[in-house]
């Protein structure tokens, strides 16, 4: 089986495309033994059920923990990835948390066993997976849910799956991927691999509005299933930078580099901390519809790549619980990002490695799952911050005490980021911005 994860992000002020794909064609016949003998936790979702509290109150309390720890775990596992990244390259970086563990969740419908597990304990997700086999799918179903239909956001999420048009797919398997992702089919012929390519790329295409018009430039006849889950968030700042304070200015590579980037301006009321520990600045930048990114910049410059060992969702809640609004002038560059990354590589660092060997145990997939199993899990990701907004949110601003000097903050040297939704908490997007000038 080939995965291929594209997450395509164009990030408007925060506009964002994730594509994630997941491509499954046949491995060889010899893994039969070691699958058959895999009986430990080999548990299908017609054997189990997922019981809930009785009790209204319990339930939603239940539900509201649950949320939430789904939500931290899945920022934990962003950092982590973030970690395994940055072994490779020390340059700029852009990739969805949220967006990779809803791919993954969706894949684990169809696995059993260890196969499973290790999906399960590389997303961080094993103590709430504990609950029943359909927590995961339960939870991140409310959360689309809730993300979706949060109107000021303007987050768009769908999934699709085109399937070969004799590949025999289990109803539970459809079933509840259509019930949990709400997954549109698709039949596809990919023994014409050039049609196939044409018909995949013009329904990404229509989906994402045009965003992606070329997702695949080639696709291997012998695949099965192509699973394809979209995301679009199309961020306006709250209070838009205004494009005639934009000028030319400096940005620190280094202690010795340095690069012209057209640097936006806008004085108000900004939330921000400084963390004494780290030696860092916290700068709030919200969205419309509850969204923030979140831009942390370190006070020397050179020292964001350390820091990173120490990202966690604890350290970010005691940032957000330490902000302060005040008047400000804020300094922040433009800048266009497009990274994409082998994320299978990455993942196997993690643990997850049985999915991506000829081991694969997918058997609630497929009845003929022994010839499947994971290839490629790739993820490209496009974010672009500028100006544009909406116009200023009218409101009466907190007094300045005369002649005072409101505080700067001026993003002039690398930086990390992450896009959240504030209710939820839920990380969408995470990066580092080491040179605005390069993608």
């Amino acid at each position: 089986m080939r995965v291929v994860f594209s997450l395509l992000l164009p990030v408007l002020l925060a506009e964002v495309w994730l594509v994630t794909s997941l491509n499954f064609s046949s491995h060889s016949p010899e893994a039969q033994a070691e699958l058959e003998s895999q009986d430990l936790q080999n548990q299908t979702w017609e054997e189990n059920t997922w019981t809930v509290p009785s009790d209204e109150e319990e339930e939603e309390y239940w539900l509201r923990t649950s949320l939430q720890q789904l939500s931290n775990e899945t920022s934990n596992f962003g950092f982590s990835l973030l970690r395994k990244i940055s072994m490779r390259h020390d340059g700029n970086v852009i990739f969805s948390p949220f967006g990779l563990s809803v791919a993954m969740v969706s894949l684990m419908l169809g696995a059993k066993g260890e196969t499973k597990v290790q999906v399960e304990n590389g997303l961080h997700l094993q103590a709430l997976s504990q609950a029943g086999p359909l927590i995961l799918p339960s939870l991140f179903k409310r959360l689309r849910e809730t993300l979706s239909s949060n109107q000021d956001l303007d987050l768009t999420l769908g999934s699709l799956a085109f399937i070969h048009k004799d590949f025999d797919i289990k109803e539970t398997y459809f079933n509840l991927s259509k019930e949990y992702f709400d997954i549109e089919y698709v039949p596809t012929n990919f023994r014409n691999s050039s049609q196939a390519k044409g018909l995949v790329n013009h329904y990404i295409n229509k989906e994402t509005r045009g965003k992606i018009p070329k997702l695949f430039d080639e696709i291997n006849p012998e695949t099965k299933l192509i699973l394809v889950d979209y995301i679009l968030f199309k961020g306006k700042w709250l209070t838009p930078f205004d494009p005639i304070f934009t000028e030319a200015d400096t940005f620190h590579l280094d202690k010795y580099k340095a690069v012209k980037v057209p640097m936006m301006y806008r004085e108000g009321n900004f939330a921000s901390t400084f963390d004494n520990k780290f030696r860092c600045h916290i700068l709030k930048l919200p969205y419309q519809g509850n969204a923030t990114m979140l831009v942390v910049l370190m006070e020397k410059t050179g020292d964001h790549l350390a820091l990173e060992d120490y990202l966690t969702t604890d350290l970010v809640e005691t940032w957000l619980q330490n902000m302060k609004t005040r008047k400000m002038e804020v300094f922040f560059p433009k800048f266009k990002l497009d990274q994409r990354y082998e994320m299978h590589k990455l993942l196997q660092q993690m643990g997850i490695r049985k999915v991506f060997s000829s081991s694969a145990d997918l058997s609630e997939l497929s009845a003929v799952a022994r010839n499947l199993q994971v290839s490629k899990v790739l993820q490209q990701s496009v974010l672009e911050v500028d100006e544009r907004g909406t116009e200023a949110v009218a409101g009466t601003l907190s007094e300045i005490v005369a002649y005072s000097m409101p505080p700067v903050i001026k993003v002039d040297r690398p930086f990390h980021f992450m896009i959240y939704e504030e209710m939820s908490r839920v990380l969408l997007f995470l990066g580092r911005v080491v040179n605005p000038t390069v993608l």
